[in-house]
């Protein structure tokens, strides 16, 4: 959405225009909902702050600075609760997180299947990203997911552009490592698979 279109949103849902609110949310909440997913490893989660995230917004709609752009204003309310929500719970939210990533695949031999499928592909990624702290993550996630400039990155975090860059660089280099280490590791798998069901060169001899 461009800005005008969504400053003319803001400036009618401001004096109570239904179908003007129903537009922001639309516009906004498939992302906002993404980005708090990949962030927790929790739909429920996900969308409780994003739900609760929208309430404070528009309730609060009066305070918002016409200079910045509604996405920057409506993440940082969103991280906010999730700062808040992980302090609660963070123990339980960790475990889940590591379970639900350990545990993706159900063999070997299913790994080597479906290595080149799209779900794999997804398994790799959230495995990268698990391998980030929580700051380089949400980096990532803003700038490939949400497709968010490093300037605006840059404001929403109070970091420095540089610092931004220089983070944005070492998190991908630490995803590579991980993904490329996790890729090597199923295809030895795989060969040991391969080996291990080979039939013996003493029953393949019989007289």
């Amino acid at each position: 959405m461009d800005r005008v279109n969504e400053q003319r949103l803001i400036a009618s849902a401001k004096v109570g225009d239904a179908d003007a609110v129903a537009a922001l949310i639309r516009a906004h909440q498939e992302s906002l909902y993404a980005f708090m997913l990949r962030m927790s490893g929790r739909p429920e989660m996900a969308e409780d702050v994003v739900q609760e995230a929208f309430v404070r917004v528009l309730k609060n709609l009066d305070r918002f600075d016409p200079r910045y752009r509604f996405s920057t204003w409506l993440f940082t309310i969103a991280k906010r609760l999730y700062v808040n929500w992980m302090q609660k719970f963070q123990p339980l939210a960790e475990s889940d997180i590591v379970n639900g990533w350990s545990h993706s695949g159900a063999s070997p031999e299913h790994d080597a299947v479906v290595l080149e499928t799209k779900a794999t592909a997804r398994r790799a990624v959230a495995a990268g990203l698990s391998s980030l702290g929580e700051t380089q993550r949400e980096i990532v996630l803003l700038f490939h997911q949400q497709d968010w400039s490093i300037s605006e990155i840059s404001l929403y975090l109070s970091m420095p552009e540089g610092t931004i860059k220089s983070h944005l660089h070492r998190a991908r280099r630490k995803m590579r490592e991980v993904i490329e280490e996790a890729r090597l590791y199923r295809d030895e798998a795989a060969e040991k698979e391969t080996v291990a069901e080979s039939p013996s060169p003493a029953l393949s001899e019989a007289p």
